[in-house]
């Protein structure tokens, strides 16, 4: 007689819902202040330029290290929805000590404790997805990981408008205090409904012998960097694009980004869709074609209007690299998907740090030039996408 497992495994719908939930909340929690950590360090702490440009660039540097640690934890111990936890406590804790405190090296401490824990946090619910994903059986599984995805777009388009709302009403104490209060409802939420998954299933598929596996890791990382950030600093550019180079108003520049969020939510469910039938790392690339599309109209943009249209095209960049990428990246380390995801993150991690030299150069030879360099970086993206094809192995004669 067959032995029964003592413990059947999730059925994606009573664990993914709650995953959705805490992935929504997660980013609302940091789409509501983060946007407005540079005016809390200049306004409230009163620190100059370079001390702000340190303090994210370091902030951002332990995230990386924390999150990559962390990333290697979940993969080699089965306490994915511990992990969870840890981090989103963390991350209320880091935004409460951000509600009281006004000492910028006790606030940089936090920022490479508690808030470099809280950064694993998104990573391990894409692992944590792909695990429960895989657990339950679904075949659908790069359309879940673009609508969790997607989660983080709904949360900016609302987020930052009702950070400013808060500001306004009650300070950066009630900013921090109501980010931190969503944190706790997130890991509530973990405590309440996901179940700690165990060890992850063996891959279905042979993996590639791991000296190949870390080439085609590290191009498609470096095609990342390079991809994500021709977009950080197009839309960091993109203000005072609209404003200084076209004539236009602040708000034309908030009409222009609120309609490209706006348009990643319906793209990142259709290339989602179309993940489940076409290869990961042939949409990606489309991406990237598109990409070199949408960075040529901008150099060539004279109004308003015309930048506002060209954002179909820099919305579908967006959900094809970010929303397909971490299926891609997740696909080329099966069995490490708590390694693949915080890697896919990290990459996002490191195009922003370029963001802030590169858009001085812009400043300095026109806004313009910020989508040339975005040009430039696609292109080179989509070189290193091309080198980093996997390569056949022969088989090892007997």
């Amino acid at each position: 007689m067959p032995v029964l497992n003592k413990t059947p495994a999730p059925t994606r719908s009573h664990s993914f819902v709650p995953l959705v939930s805490m992935s929504l909340l997660t980013g609302v929690g940091y789409a509501l202040a983060g946007p407005f950590l540079s005016l809390f360090l200049i306004k409230e702490v009163q620190a100059g330029p370079i001390a702000v440009g340190a303090f994210l660039l370091v902030s951002a540097l332990a995230s990386m290290l924390v999150s990559t640690l962390v990333g290697r934890l979940s993969d080699a111990r089965a306490i994915r929805r511990t992990l969870l936890v840890v981090a989103g406590v963390s991350g209320a804790v880091g935004w409460v000590l951000f509600s009281v405190l006004r000492e910028y090296w006790l606030l940089l401490v936090v920022a490479v404790t508690f808030w470099a824990v809280s950064s694993s946090q998104i990573p391990q619910m894409y692992a944590y997805a792909r695990q429960l994903l895989e657990r339950s059986g679904s075949a659908k599984a790069p359309l879940a990981m673009s609508g969790l995805r997607m989660t983080m777009s709904i949360a900016w388009v609302g987020g930052p408008p009702l950070g400013a709302l808060l500001i306004g009403g009650g300070g950066f104490t009630w900013l921090f205090g109501v980010s931190a209060a969503i944190y706790v409802v997130a890991v509530l939420v973990a405590l309440a409904w996901l179940p700690e998954l165990g060890p992850s299933a063996a891959p279905t598929h042979e993996v590639a012998p791991r000296a190949g596996l870390r080439r085609e890791m590290v191009l498609a990382a470096l095609a990342f960097v390079l991809l994500q950030g021709a977009t950080t600093v197009g839309v960091t550019a993109m203000p005072l694009f609209v404003t200084e180079s076209l004539g236009g108003t602040t708000r034309d520049a908030g009409l222009v980004l609120g309609l490209c969020a706006a348009l990643e939510i319906p793209l990142m469910l259709g290339f989602g869709a179309l993940a489940l039938r076409f290869n990961h790392r042939v949409l990606v690339l489309s991406g990237g074609v598109v990409a070199l599309a949408y960075y040529t109209i901008m150099l060539l943009t004279q109004a308003t209007w015309q930048v506002m249209a060209a954002q179909v095209l820099h919305a579908v960049v967006i959900s094809a690299v970010m929303g397909v990428g971490i299926s891609y990246f997740q696909d080329l380390a099966p069995d490490r998907p708590g390694y693949a995801s915080t890697l896919f993150t990290n990459t996002y991690k490191t195009s922003a740090m370029l963001t802030g030299p590169l858009v001085g150069l812009a400043q300095h030879f026109g806004y313009r030039t910020a989508y040339g360099m975005g040009l430039v970086m696609s292109v080179l993206g989509l070189a290193l996408l091309l080198a980093a094809k996997r390569r056949s192995v022969p088989p090892v004669a007997p």
